[in-house]
């Protein structure tokens, strides 16, 4: 069993080191707090990088997630999309996907966008230790997604912060191989 979970803990770290930035049918960011209209640390870093990205021209549409979280006139979605166009994406370039509330819906929800496209393939932009389980969520929906964490997060610089995140990680990735879906 601990060679299992150690198993495991190591393939999230690795994964959260590997950039594979590719051209692919679409970008996602994956929400993360906002604070009455601004993206918080962490989503800035996701949004920084994804801009990064955009103007390589990997994808030709970036989709932003993330719902409200309680807030009654923000979502992370919208947060985003509005930060990508302050820094010049262009407005028809960007969905928002501001309905979920979990990496599971919102993996679900840009998987049903990316179906009605025919895409098939994306890039996934978030944070190291996120990309492990986002990239299986998508496999499981068809989709091909590459992994790009946002080299400036503040959770992957702190040692405590990025073993903390991961184990939490190693958690919510057993529970959703064994059905959760949260």
């Amino acid at each position: 069993m601990i060679l299992a979970e150690w198993s495991l803990y190591r393939s999230i770290r690795k994964q959260a080191a590997l950039d594979e930035a590719r051209p692919a049918d679409a970008m996602v960011v994956l929400g993360a707090a906002q604070y009455n209209g601004a993206p918080s640390l962490v989503f800035k870093a996701r949004l920084d990088h994804a801009f990064t990205l955009e103007e390589r021209g990997l994808a030709p549409l970036v989709i932003t997630t993330g719902g409200s979280g309680g807030d009654p006139r923000f979502t992370e979605a919208g947060v985003g999309q509005d930060y990508l166009i302050q820094k010049g994406v262009a407005a028809t370039k960007i969905l928002s996907e501001s309905r979920s509330e979990t990496t599971f819906e919102s993996v679900e929800a840009v998987a049903r966008l990316l179906a009605q496209r025919h895409a098939k393939t994306c890039i996934v932009v978030s944070d190291g230790f996120h990309l492990y389980r986002a990239k299986l969520m998508f496999a499981a929906r068809g989709i091909i997604a590459y992994g790009s964490p946002a080299p400036a997060s503040p959770i992957e610089a702190d040692p405590f912060e990025r073993a903390l995140y991961t184990l939490r990680e190693m958690l919510s990735s057993t529970l959703w191989y064994l059905g959760y879906r949260g």
